[in-house]
């Protein structure tokens, strides 16, 4: 049985171009194009993950996707035609897996479904679980077997973005989670900590880079 995807797109020509491309690629399409139809379709059928636009007649994707995250854990990737919003759909939480900006390719689109459902899937996480383990009471991190020389907030700052792996998180989010104390600092030290981080990380496996930086946004977190 093939995967289905919804597609939650009010632009005909876009939403037919995002059914062709991934129909090709060996997936089912559903097509909705009103936001308040979204929500009982989702409840009544069992998409592996929806491609969601953000601007939608009747209801808004934020809106849908706070709504999807209170029954169901199903893959959201969100879509934006206004790069001013990526910093709205991160500082919300909205439990979104990732977000595209328009314009982009047919062939992105499928690349990034791909990747989500990948990391998604419980073969996968089980995998990312036994190569990553995180001690939350001895601050002990171990990778590929090699136990991580890692200081307090190196630790923290690891675990706050491998518990989430796919999410944007930008500076000052990391900094609000790493100093709960509301010191001041720079933001410049999150890049610090996280250039020393990979530095650890390559020694322990230098074949993989598990830390992405997001240009202008912040940094994510990808299973091995």
């Amino acid at each position: 049985m093939k995967e289905k995807i919804l597609i939650v797109e009010d632009e005909k020509r876009l939403a037919e171009l995002h059914r062709d491309y991934l129909q090709q690629s060996g997936y089912t399409t559903e097509w909705l194009e009103d936001g308040l139809k979204v929500i009982p379709w989702v409840k009544e059928h069992a998409p592996v993950l929806i491609l969601l636009d953000l601007m939608l007649p009747g209801k808004d994707g934020l809106e849908i996707c706070k709504e999807i995250r209170s029954f169901s854990n199903v893959p959201i990737i969100m879509v934006t035609a206004r790069v001013e919003e990526i910093d709205r759909l991160l500082g919300l939480e909205l439990g979104a897996d990732d977000y595209i900006c328009k314009p982009f390719s047919p062939r992105e689109v499928v690349a990034r479904v791909k990747t989500v459902l990948r990391r998604s899937s419980p073969q996968t996480q089980d995998e990312s679980q036994q190569l990553l383990t995180l001690d939350e009471d001895s601050y002990q991190a171990i990778l590929q077997g090699l136990k991580l020389d890692l200081t307090a907030v190196e630790f923290k700052l690891l675990s706050i973005l491998a518990q989430k792996p796919g999410r944007i998180y930008s500076r000052d989010q990391l900094m609000d989670r790493l100093y709960s104390d509301q010191r001041i600092v720079c933001d410049r030290t999150i890049d610090s900590h996280i250039k020393k981080l990979r530095k650890k990380i390559a020694i322990a496996a230098p074949e993989f880079e598990v830390i992405h930086s997001i240009y202008g946004v912040g940094y994510k977190y990808e299973r091995l």
